[in-house]
């Protein structure tokens, strides 16, 4: 005697669609299952972790243009140079002195 037991289990999911870069859904697919996910998962572990938390968190190594080198560079001369704004305490001191320095 065999006793066959069907078990149902309901999902209650809605679909979400994404624009996005075909490649980058085709590269994303592949990365995802070679760490054994798939992209829904992922997507959906990230959603729960937005939620639970409320921020949003990206990560990129970033390199920054020849004009924004160059920006920072003098940025960091104009600085030791004292040609730099002070430190204030509060909006209010920081705005009266931008007036002041039209």
């Amino acid at each position: 005697m065999f006793i066959h037991c069907l078990y149902f289990v309901h999902m209650n999911t809605a679909l979400l669609t994404v624009r996005t870069d075909p490649t980058l859904k085709k590269t994303a697919t592949k990365l995802a299952g070679s760490l054994g996910f798939t992209l829904s998962g992922l997507v959906n572990a990230y959603l729960r972790q937005f939620v639970k938390t409320k921020t949003v968190h990206f990560e990129e190594n970033y390199e920054p243009t020849p004009y924004l080198k160059r920006a920072i560079k003098q940025a960091e001369k104009d600085r030791l140079a004292g040609k730099g704004s002070p430190v204030f305490d509060n909006a209010k001191d920081a705005i009266a002195w931008l007036h002041r320095t039209r």
